[in-house]
């Protein structure tokens, strides 16, 4: 039984068009795992891994129009998705959301096959070599955004409210960070509050309230920030969120959708910040520079771990 890895990631395209790609592979993924295959499909990187034969059969499907790289054998499968796991391969050197989105693809699969238990040791290598290497990202998405709030406030401004539009893995975290803290409330804005309530109500110790997209923009608060993270977003929904920034008129808007959810034009006059702008990529910059130099190092411990593990998958 032969294992095989196929990628294409950020690096060997432009983000954006790997963004675009990695959404409307998204959509397969059930299929995808139904043949036994791991997807591993983030806003930047679509990924796969299993049997040979399985993986093969699906490379017309999921890597048309890209050119793609190999990884063969269950050794190197496991290195380079523990290398991923520890943040070595994203755009942001070091972040923590990567674990996780590497756990939520593997929980689809049948976990009696060996690519399951592959990236979950993976999963494990990788976040243990991280936290012996410190390679920790000092400009994660949390503290970018929170510089990029200051920026616009003078010191001692009042701010008013937070907006997060959308509540999914990043937003959830980007709210427990405490991002929210310094302004007088946050306001989560979704199209299903009852479910979010569901959903978030272990968060006892944050205070938060939720609102429906068509509630916001009631009055002007240029003392206001909103966040998007968020991908759910069709044209209507588009259309209810961009009137109603217009009318809230905030201070900024900053956008964490791997594909804005806005255009520029459509939102004219106000400050709309996305992760592809000079401001954000600057930050990214400064976090990398700190950390390219140690991947050879985080890599090698990786390498190490299996070694000592005397792990010998089949093939």
């Amino acid at each position: 039984m032969r294992h095989l890895g196929i990628y294409v990631d950020h690096t060997m395209t432009s983000p954006l068009a790997m963004a675009k790609h990695s959404a409307k592979i998204k959509r397969l993924a059930i299929d995808i795992a139904g043949r036994g295959v791991l997807l591993v499909s983030t806003c930047l990187r679509v990924e796969i891994y299993g049997e040979e034969i399985a993986v093969r059969n699906l490379v017309g499907t999921v890597f048309s129009n890209f050119s793609y790289k190999k990884v063969e054998g269950s050794i190197a499968i496991t290195q380079r998705l523990a290398e991923i796991a520890s943040g070595a391969h994203s755009q942001i050197l070091g972040e923590n959301f990567i674990c996780d989105q590497l756990a939520k693809a593997a929980s689809i699969l049948d976990s009696n096959r060996p690519i399951y238990q592959i990236v979950q040791l993976a999963i494990d290598v990788g976040r243990a070599s991280r936290e012996r290497q410190r390679f920790i990202a000092s400009f994660n998405y949390d503290q970018i955004v929170r510089d990029i709030i200051a920026d616009r406030f003078q010191a001692g401004e009042v701010r008013d409210r937070l907006y997060m539009i959308g509540a999914g893995m990043l937003g959830r975290e980007l709210i427990r960070s405490g991002v929210g803290e310094p302004f007088r409330s946050t306001v989560v804005v979704t199209r299903k509050p009852k479910n979010l309530r569901r959903r978030l109500r272990p968060w006892t110790d944050i205070e938060f309230s939720l609102m429906r997209p068509a509630e916001m923009g009631s009055a002007r608060e240029p003392r206001s920030i909103v966040l998007i993270a968020t991908s759910d977003v069709n044209n209507e929904y588009e259309a209810i969120l961009r009137n109603a920034l217009l009318q809230l008129e905030p201070r900024a808007i900053v956008d964490l959708s791997s594909i804005p959810v806005l255009s520029s034009v459509g939102v004219r006059g106000l400050d709309y910040v996305t992760m592809y702008d000079k401001e954000f990529l600057a930050f990214i910059d400064r976090n990398n520079e700190g950390l390219a130099s140690q991947v050879p190092a985080l890599c090698s411990d990786i390498a190490n771990s299996l070694r000592t593990m005397q792990i010998h998958p089949s093939d």
